[in-house]
């Protein structure tokens, strides 16, 4: 099983780039993520994880992460090469990104607009509750009858002979 899950700050604003055919998009990112604990002077230690997203997720990221945003990744660790312009050969070791959340709070100063995706132009016509106000206004305390108890039988009026009996 290759799976990996990490939480941490984006290290400089995305840029989504296009592949040559144009009909992928993708997006190359470092996360620096805490270790929780401190060098000797008492500064933090981060590591930089490389990362990289195609098509739905990279879209998510350039539209609606900045740099310092908190990001929860969760991915594949994938290791390839390449030959630089030097001749050389490059190793990489990264992770493909699966699926992205932005765990940044929301800024009360900025739109709401401009944090939130496009919305369908469907709109979804199934069950809506319409006694739920929403959070600041929740459903009515509507009180309901308190139910009757009827009293069992006492006796069973059934006649069965003991061969009838399943056990």
């Amino acid at each position: 099983m290759n799976k990996v899950i990490l939480i941490g700050r984006i290290t400089k604003d995305p840029e989504v780039r296009y592949s040559q055919n144009g009909t992928s998009s993708y997006l190359m990112f470092t996360l620096a993520i805490d270790r929780g604990s401190r060098d000797a002077s008492g500064n933090k230690q981060a590591d930089f994880i490389n990362c990289t997203a195609f098509n739905q997720p990279a879209d998510f990221i350039s539209r609606f992460v900045r740099k310092g945003y908190l990001l929860s990744v969760v991915g594949r660790l994938q290791n390839r090469s390449y030959q630089g312009q030097d001749g050389q050969m490059r190793y990489v070791t990264e992770v493909v990104v699966e699926s992205v959340e932005n765990l940044t709070p929301r800024d009360s100063s900025q739109p709401q607009q401009a944090m939130q995706p496009q919305q369908p132009q469907q709109s979804y016509q199934g069950y809506q509750n319409p006694s739920y106000g929403g959070y600041q206004n929740p459903a009515p305390n509507y009180s309901q009858p308190e139910p009757k108890e009827e009293e069992a039988p006492k006796t069973f009026d059934i006649d069965l002979d003991d061969g009838e009996l399943p056990f």
